[in-house]
């Protein structure tokens, strides 16, 4: 009886395995960031404050994402990711950020298709601004990211909530993608394309990208080109875009030119950008810094930073700090 009963369940289980939805595979990661510099910080016209401070050459993050393979190439998809300020233990990047703020999506994709994801997005523009410029996402230290946003100039964060993402297939060395974000009764909706072409040492991106949403933010039409040349020894970085205010009638053209040289086991850095506005004071920013990687996950860095804004005193920082993926 025992050796029919264990038969029967063998059977059973190989019908099983045989399913269509046995034979899908899904996979779930909790990955993430932990960043944290320690120095002397200090913004044009205000006193320098000596601080340990979170998230300077990347945002702090953690998150959980998924695949489940539905046969015949085709892919659901999610993620679910959260800033933090490992300094504290508060969570977001300010206080009253939402929790979920870095994405928050599902979605379908496939290699011949394309992905196409609904919820928070992370926007075009954010992702060109980082990839063509030596230092990064860093908001920190960054000239490019801190003349895009932290310098009052474009407007709608760097992720998008109630949107739709599609990003295409590879074409070659080319994408697509395109995206917009739902009014939901709250201003106007925003919308946004880009292309990235990667053919061997050349890489060019051009982002674009309109921001109506929300009632009590301004509305804005940014554009940016960028491209990189990697000669081996020097890696080269170079950015032009401009931002139209429509509330304020001002505009911004914003400039950037950097470099990036490896150096024994890391990088020298450099990055300088230039917002100058229609009306109003321009805003200069260097940075200048070495990233020494101790293991493909953990690196070291030192970055020494001059920020002006004209009329105002220089903002002078440098900090050491540490940079963990798991």
């Amino acid at each position: 009886m025992r050796a029919q009963i264990r038969a029967t369940a063998l059977a059973a289980g190989a019908l099983l395995a045989l399913s269509p939805a046995a034979q899908a595979q899904s996979t779930v990661s909790l990955y993430g960031l932990i960043d944290l510099s320690a120095g002397s910080f200090q913004n044009p016209g205000a006193d320098s404050s000596k601080a340990v401070a979170s998230g300077n050459m990347s945002t702090s993050f953690f998150g959980l994402k998924g695949t489940e393979d539905l046969g015949s190439g085709l892919k659901a998809n999610f993620a679910i990711e959260s800033f933090m300020r490992n300094d504290t233990g508060a969570a977001g990047r300010f206080n009253g950020d939402t929790f979920w703020a870095r994405s928050a999506f599902v979605g379908l994709s496939s290699d011949s298709l394309g992905a196409l994801n609904i919820g928070r997005n992370t926007t075009s523009l954010f992702v060109n601004t980082l990839i063509f410029n030596a230092f990064g996402d860093s908001f920190g230290f960054s000239p490019a990211i801190r003349g895009y946003f932290t310098s009052g100039t474009v407007t709608g964060d760097t992720g998008w909530s109630d949107s739709v993402k599609y990003t295409s297939p590879r074409f070659g060395g080319l994408t697509f993608t395109a995206h917009v974000a739902a009014g939901e009764a709250n201003g106007g909706k925003n919308g946004g394309a880009s292309a990235l072409y990667f053919g061997g040492p050349v890489a060019l991106g051009f982002a674009w990208q309109t921001a109506t949403k929300g009632s009590t933010v301004d509305n804005t039409k940014t554009w940016q080109l960028g491209g990189s040349y990697d000669f081996k020894v020097a890696k080269l970085f170079g950015q032009y875009g401009s931002v139209d205010n429509d509330a304020s009638g001002n505009s911004y053209d914003i400039t950037g030119f950097g470099a990036s040289v490896p150096v024994g086991a890391g990088s020298l850095l450099a990055q300088w950008g230039a917002v100058s506005p229609d009306v109003g004071s321009k805003r200069t920013t260097f940075s200048v810094g070495y990233d020494y990687f101790l293991s493909k996950r953990t690196d070291l860095y030192a970055v020494y930073m001059s920020d002006k804004i004209s009329g105002l005193d220089t903002g002078t920082t440098y900090a050491v700090g540490i940079r963990h993926r798991f």
